[in-house]
């Protein structure tokens, strides 16, 4: 038995990139990780880690219209690798985490230890998801819906 799962905690990088086919719709951004220790005998040493992530279909509308720069997700999903030629003719290789869940879990603190104030909010825990084009507006406190790609057209409110 074998199986690809990764569970990421991070602040977004950059507002989501949206791209829109045919009959599909993908979301990219970027999500910095970062894990701080203190070597024997040194300075605290912060490493931070930057992951590509991609949503797909409804949960890639949803990060359309929650997901903002600084947000703190976790983000539930495969790794994904690829490659392509570029102009030149050079192979480039891509890591991709493919996310099947996104959490919002609040915005990133500011230097005071306040949360920096959001755009749009995440839809509470009444199951109801708002129409990409008509977000409502709870409270930071209601932000703990998650985000699944697993939702079927049935579960679609429009």
């Amino acid at each position: 038995m074998s199986f690809n799962k990764v569970i990421l905690v991070g602040n977004v990088g950059k507002d989501p990139e949206i791209r829109r086919f045919e009959n599909n719709i993908k979301a990219s951004f970027s999500l910095a990780t970062s894990e701080t220790y203190t070597p024997k005998g040194g300075d605290k040493v912060t490493q931070t880690e930057w992951h590509n992530v991609v949503a797909w279909r409804r949960l890639a509308e949803l990060a359309e219209n929650y997901i903002r720069k600084g947000s703190q997700i976790l983000v539930e999903g495969k790794i994904r690798y690829r490659s392509y030629d570029d102009r030149d003719g050079n192979k480039k290789y891509i890591v991709e985490i493919e996310a099947d869940t996104i959490q919002l879990l609040g915005r990133k603190q500011d230097s005071q230890g306040q949360q920096a104030a959001s755009g749009q909010q995440m839809p509470n825990n009444s199951g109801s998801y708002p129409a990409p084009s008509q977000p409502s507006g709870p409270s930071d406190n209601d932000i703990s819906q998650d985000l699944t790609a697993r939702e079927t057209a049935d579960d679609l409110p429009f």
